[in-house]
């Protein structure tokens, strides 16, 4: 649900302040490992647009700073459940995944621009997002809330309360503005909005006691309360439950070809395995769908 620009200065300082209070690693299985086991799928490759793969790789944007969709490992690779399902389309059209690393809101005029094949990074499918590109839907994902152990806060009544929220992600840039603005027209107190440039800082803060709460996507929030040894704590219930797209360029041909990749990895059961081992199977879909938007 990510949407992204430039954060002052001041946001990147605190994420310097605030690094290294969150476990951010892997899960403890590892890498599902299952990319390098999927098969080709000769008819997924044969809907590849001609020119596509042509060197041999297919070139992915992703924005690696949303654990356990997209983030780093200790050496700078991108890995998350979002980048293994970028290398099983990799796997199912024969070819090798590189990864094309880029702020997120340079992600779609790299597809557009021809400069990557695909966009793989928890972009929700949105109706003014398709007006430039076509969206795979591979998942559901729902708003998920988090409070500090011990501070009950209920994300429909939280008028007043200072809420941390990742820069410019959909929860940055509509829900929590509605929550406030709902908020001042019921002559209630304005929710206080936290802007960070990562979602470790927006975490932190809440550890810390900075914030009152998190809003952040539902794995998202889900993969950093594990993370936290038992600091943060549910708020509420998921709602807003939308679907993830994977990015290709419009009426390109790309979006037929993606779907019968995933969709071969559905029926061989190496998606359900990669979403099983980061613990978010709850969002799998068992149909690969085309431009389902959610407004």
């Amino acid at each position: 649900m990510r949407l992204r620009f430039a954060v002052p200065a001041l946001a990147a300082a605190a994420v310097l302040l605030l690094s290294g209070c969150v476990d951010n690693s892997s899960p403890n299985a590892g890498s599902s490992e299952s990319a390098t086991a999927i098969a080709k799928d000769d008819a997924a490759a044969a809907l590849l647009p001609q020119g596509v793969g042509a060197n041999g790789k297919l070139i992915i944007g992703i924005d690696p700073t949303y654990a356990p969709n997209e983030f780093k490992d200790a050496d700078g690779n991108p890995i998350g459940w979002g980048a293994e399902l970028a290398e099983g389309i990799a796997a199912k059209f024969g070819l090798t995944p590189e990864f094309q690393v880029s702020k997120f809101d340079n992600i779609i005029p790299s597809v557009t621009g021809g400069k990557a094949d695909i966009g793989m990074s928890s972009f929700t499918i949105t109706e003014e997002r398709m007006k430039q590109v076509d969206f795979v839907n591979y998942f559901n994902a729902g708003i998920q809330w988090a409070s500090a152990k011990g501070n009950d806060v209920d994300p429909d009544n939280a008028c007043g309360l200072k809420v941390a929220v990742q820069a410019t992600t959909f929860e940055d840039t509509d829900e929590v503005p509605a929550k406030s603005e709902a908020c001042v027209a019921a002559g209630k107190a304005p929710i206080d909005k936290k802007q960070f440039d990562t979602q470790d800082a927006a975490t932190n803060a809440v550890k810390l006691g900075q914030v009152d709460a998190m809003s952040a996507d539902s794995p998202v929030t889900l993969y950093a309360i594990s993370k936290t040894d038992g600091a943060l704590q549910l708020a509420g219930k998921t709602f807003d439950v939308a679907p993830y797209g994977v990015v290709v360029a419009k009426d390109s041909g790309m979006a037929e070809a993606v779907q019968a990749a995933l969709q071969s990895m559905v029926d061989d059961g190496s998606y359900g395995k990669i979403l099983d081992t980061w613990g978010v199977a709850d969002g799998g879909i068992s149909k690969i769908t085309i431009n389902v938007a959610t407004s």
